[in-house]
C-alpha cells in the first residue's frame, strides 16, 4: 500500500474539518429558524385567537343589548292604536335584527357595525315613543279633567239636556281622540241695523256667533270648517239661503251658515254671521256649532 504523505493527509484532515464545521453551523441556523418560525406562527395564532375572543365578547354584549331593548320594547304599550301599530312593526324589527345577528360570524365586523348602528337607531325611536305617549297622556289627562268639569257643571244647573249630553258624551270621546280640535268662548249676540248688539226681538237683522278654536297640536292642519245651526222658539231651523250641508255623525245636517279657517295647530278666533232671515220673534234661540268631526258648543239666546 503506497503510503499518504503527511502533509496531505494534514490538508485532509483540515478539510473535513472545517467541512464538518459548517454542516454544524448550518443546522444551528436552520434550528434558530426553525424556532423562529415556530415563534412566529405562536404569536401570530395566539393573536387571532385573542382577537376572535374579543369580537366574540363584542358580539355577545351587542346581542345582550339588542335582547334588552326588545325587553323594553316588550313592555311598552299604550292605548293608542296608531302607535300600537308602530311598536308592532319596531318590535318585528328588533327580531328580525336578533336572528340576524345571532346567525352573523363576530369576525365579520363590518355587520357587526352595521348592526350596532341599527341598534342606536332603534333606542331613539324607543324615546320618540316614550315621549309621544306621554304627551299624549297629559293631553288626554287634561281633556278629562274638562270632562270631568263639564259633568260637574251639568249636574249643578240640572239643566241636563239633549244637546248638553251630547256635548259631554263628544268630550269624553275625545279624552280618546286627542287629535279631535274642540272651542271655548262660544257665544251668540244678535245685531241691529246699526250694527249695535240688541236683545229687542223686532231689531234684530243677523246674528253673530263667536268662538275660539283651541290650540291642539296633534290635530291636522289646513282648512277647516265651523258649521252653526241655530233655531228659533218654536224648533225651527233658521237658515241663510246657502243651503249648506255637513255630515256628522253619519247623518247629513243642514247649517244655517259656516266659515272656513286655516287651522296650524294654535288658537283661532272667528265669527260667522247669520243673514238673510227675516224677522225674528220673541223667545229663545239655540245655536251648535260643528266640524265634522265633533260638536264644539252650544248656546242660547233671549230675544225679548
Amino acid at each position: 500500500m503506497e503510503r499518504e504523505d503527511p502533509i496531505e493527509k494534514l490538508e485532509r484532515k483540515e478539510a473535513e474539518k472545517k467541512a464538518n464545521g459548517g454542516l454544524k453551523a448550518a443546522m444551528i441556523a436552520m434550528l434558530v429558524i426553525a424556532l423562529g418560525l415556530a415563534g412566529a406562527l405562536y404569536y401570530v395564532l395566539s393573536t387571532k385567537n385573542k382577537l376572535v375572543n374579543e369580537l366574540n365578547e363584542e358580539k355577545a354584549d351587542l346581542t345582550e343589548q339588542i335582547v334588552a331593548l326588545q325587553s323594553d320594547y316588550e313592555n311598552l304599550s299604550s292605548e293608542y292604536d296608531t302607535i300600537n301599530a308602530q311598536l308592532d312593526s319596531s318590535r318585528e324589527e328588533i327580531a328580525q335584527l336578533v336572528d340576524r345577528v345571532k346567525n352573523t360570524e363576530a369576525t365579520d365586523r363590518a355587520k357587526i357595525r352595521q348592526y350596532e348602528k341599527e341598534l342606536g337607531t332603534l333606542r331613539s325611536i324607543m324615546r320618540g315613543y316614550i315621549t309621544q305617549i306621554d304627551s299624549l297622556n297629559t293631553l288626554n289627562h287634561r281633556l278629562a279633567e274638562e270632562a270631568a268639569s263639564a259633568r260637574k257643571e251639568a249636574e249643578e244647573t240640572k239643566q241636563i239636556n239633549t244637546q248638553l249630553t251630547q256635548r259631554v258624551e263628544d268630550l269624553t270621546n275625545r279624552v280618546t281622540a286627542g287629535s279631535i280640535i274642540k272651542a271655548h268662548n262660544f257665544v251668540m249676540y244678535a245685531y241691529n241695523n246699526m250694527d249695535k248688539i240688541t236683545d229687542k226681538a223686532n231689531r234684530v237683522v243677523r246674528f253673530l256667533v263667536n268662538l275660539s278654536l283651541a290650540e291642539n297640536e296633534l290635530a291636522a292642519h289646513g282648512p277647516v270648517r265651523v258649521y252653526v245651526r241655530v233655531t228659533d222658539p218654536d224648533g225651527n231651523l233658521l237658515s241663510d239661503g246657502r243651503g249648506t250641508t255637513f255630515t256628522f255623525g253619519g247623518q247629513t245636517l243642514e247649517a244655517t251658515a259656516s266659515r272656513e279657517v286655516d287651522y296650524q295647530g294654535q288658537e283661532v278666533d272667528l265669527g260667522i254671521y247669520v243673514n238673510n232671515v227675516g224677522a225674528f220673534q220673541k223667545g229663545i234661540y239655540t245655536v251648535d256649532a260643528y266640524t265634522t268631526q265633533a260638536q264644539l258648543g252650544h248656546g242660547e239666546l233671549l230675544l225679548r
